[in-house]
């Protein structure tokens, strides 16, 4: 399946070339006959002035300006399609690079988790070559918060059965819709390189329009140019004297008194008429869609595409206001219209009014298009990825029923199709403790990744890599990437120890959802005696938690606790040897790790041995 999408993106871009090429051709052509057009008109119209012949002069000289005229509009309609097609064309490769993972070409945004976050760069969420970079392709920043939302905060935002199944139902539908989704993408970009950014908008609607008593200065300025015009008319016609003198001396006096107020303004409704377009431009597709067979994205978008104060209609408004306003542009006509209207508050009251209607509506509309951008990423993940599987979502009858999770060839999704190795896995028993115990470079940490990041991809709303998957909700706790901190004064050990210690308190807390932990080389940090003693009181105080999970080891002596009755669990990977050379399958086969491998590593890599092991 992977290959018949390859196949239809690559079509995709090399008809996007070819168009490009076409067009491209055309516009020389274009720019060929403008420059024909202005020395034919140049040199035709010369003889005929020179031969007097002024009134034919004349006449080819606007025949030639219409037909350049019209040559420039066509050549410009042009060069805006060509545009068009090169972002399109970027757009098409980058799907194609998440396709391929092909990182060098996939862009990276900053996502950030908190700090001691329980699972983020365990499990590669955050950072380079990592989930959230292959997921992102929102084109806003506030759908770029809700998808980081979405994958960081499952452990304090969990959704209800019913919340889940609808953001699941939002994902798979417009997954289905990759031309939609492409093209709104497309439309942000057009307007501009650079993402919607809601706090710019939010900051120039906040600021608005400050100017005490805006409606009666108005109202002032109307009556003193009626005024005006009234005694002037009476002046001229000889009834009194020029009194008009006196209220446009009164008019000038208000309009200089307000110009002040009025200057920063222009600035701040054209910062916000510019994001606004990219709003725009993303529900005006939106308007022109008809979700016959989405309900749920008919559902999300019908706020703001059938309602009067749709997003275009009040941006048009801001649009003629911005016209307006931008007489101030021409200081000679903006004097002349200011001393017969008051053209500068009018618009400015215009103005006030179209703002405290978007600081009511707005923020439902960056809302709904958070959840929209964020859902069209994870639609996209979707469509590239067909051979996954969209996860179903147990609901245990009690808290005890279930828990835990079954996945049948299951994978990662940040190793390509050609190097990953699916494995399958059923872990149903509350306080049970899988522990993985193998060679070195077997792929334990892999494996226990593989879990983690599947299982947020689930909880997230989009499919997972696997052939199939349940789960019921899971709080995710990790210790697998411990770093020491220089600027803290923690060594690598005291790190592990207090990542431990959340682990353990989170399994402790009897509310909310059961915990899946997910640790790796437990106390690595430490010698074997101690390291020996405390994991096995680790292991012991997890069973008695409200959780289950996996724990990967070195200590063989640990697969002992299987025994006794207790709830723990071994499972191995192992390697072969094959001329000489270690070779690894990465299947996950039951029991403890029957070999090992450092020596034979040491020996291959040139590092002294025991005599003995040779």
């Amino acid at each position: 399946m992977n290959h018949k999408r390859t196949h239809t993106i690559e079509q995709g871009i090399a008809k996007a070339e070819r168009l490009l090429i076409a067009g491209t051709q055309a516009s020389t052509f274009f720019t060929r006959w403008r420059l024909v057009i202005f020395f034919t008109a140049f040199v035709t119209c010369l003889a005929l002035y020179k031969s007097e012949w002024f009134h034919t002069g004349n006449l080819a000289l606007l025949g030639f300006f219409i037909l350049f005229i019209t040559v420039t509009y066509f050549h410009g309609r042009l060069k805006s399609r060509i545009h068009r097609l090169q972002r399109w064309k970027e757009i098409k490769h980058s799907n194609l690079a998440r396709l391929r993972l092909d990182w060098s070409s996939i862009p990276t945004r900053d996502f950030i988790a908190a700090a001691n976050h329980p699972y983020a760069n365990d499990l590669d969420i955050i950072g380079t070559q990592s989930l959230l970079q292959l997921l992102d392709t929102t084109f806003s920043l506030p759908g770029q918060n809700r998808l980081g939302e979405w994958l960081l905060d499952e452990n304090e935002q969990s959704l209800t059965f019913s919340d889940w199944t609808a953001r699941q139902s939002l994902v798979k539908e417009i997954s289905q819709l990759p031309l939609l989704r492409d093209r709104m993408r497309l439309e942000a970009r057009l307007v501009s390189e650079h993402p919607l950014d809601a706090n710019r908008i939010h900051e120039a609607l906040k600021l608005g329009v400050t100017i005490p008593h805006l409606s009666l200065r108005l109202f002032a300025s109307i009556a003193l140019c009626l005024s005006t015009v009234v005694l002037g008319i009476l002046a001229a016609n000889g009834n009194i004297s020029g009194y008009w003198v006196l209220s446009f001396g009164l008019y000038v006096i208000l309009y200089f008194y307000t110009a002040g107020h009025i200057a920063p303004v222009f600035g701040r409704v054209l910062d916000l008429h510019h994001e606004l377009e990219k709003l725009v431009a993303v529900f005006r597709l939106l308007e022109n869609h008809r979700f016959v067979h989405q309900p749920q994205l008919a559902e999300l978008c019908s706020p703001m595409t059938t309602k009067e104060d749709k997003p275009t209609v009040l941006t048009q408004q801001l649009a003629r206001i911005c016209s307006g306003l931008s007489v101030k542009a021409h200081p000679l006509i903006h004097m002349i219209i200011n001393a017969i209207i008051p053209w500068d508050l009018s618009f400015t009251y215009r103005l006030q009014k179209t703002c405290k209607h978007l600081q009511t509506t707005l923020p439902r509309w960056m809302d709904q298009l958070a959840t929209l951008d964020a859902a069209s990423s994870l639609g996209t993940f979707a469509y590239l990825n067909p051979d996954y599987v969209w996860p179903i979502r147990e609901k245990p009858s009690s808290r005890q029923a279930d828990t835990g999770f079954t996945a049948k060839n299951m994978g990662h999704p940040l190793i390509s199709a050609q190097q990953r190795v699916a494995n399958s896995l059923g872990f149903r028993e509350l306080g049970q403790v899988l522990l993985v115990t193998g060679s070195n470079m077997s792929g334990k940490s892999t494996f226990l990744r593989t879990i983690g990041i599947n299982i947020c991809l689930a909880q997230s709303g989009a499919p997972v890599c696997a052939q199939s998957f349940s789960w019921t909700w899971l709080r995710l706790f990790c210790c697998i990437r411990v770093t020491d901190s220089l600027a803290e004064g923690l060594s690598y050990f005291y790190a592990e120890v207090k990542r431990l210690k959340l682990v353990l308190d989170a399994v402790n807390e009897r509310d909310g959802h059961a915990v899946l932990f997910l640790i790796d080389e437990i106390y690595k940090g430490t010698n074997n005696r101690e390291r020996l003693g405390g994991s096995q009181a680790f292991i012991h105080a997890l069973q008695k938690g409200y959780g289950l999970g996996l724990l990967s080891t070195h200590d063989l002596e640990l697969a002992q606790l299987e025994t006794n009755g207790s709830r723990v669990s071994n499972v191995h990977f192992q390697e072969t040897v094959e001329q000489g050379k270690l070779q690894f399958d990465y299947q996950l086969r039951p029991g403890p790790c029957p070999t090992t491998n450092a020596l034979r590593i040491m020996e291959q890599e040139g590092l002294p041995i025991p005599k003995s092991e040779k």
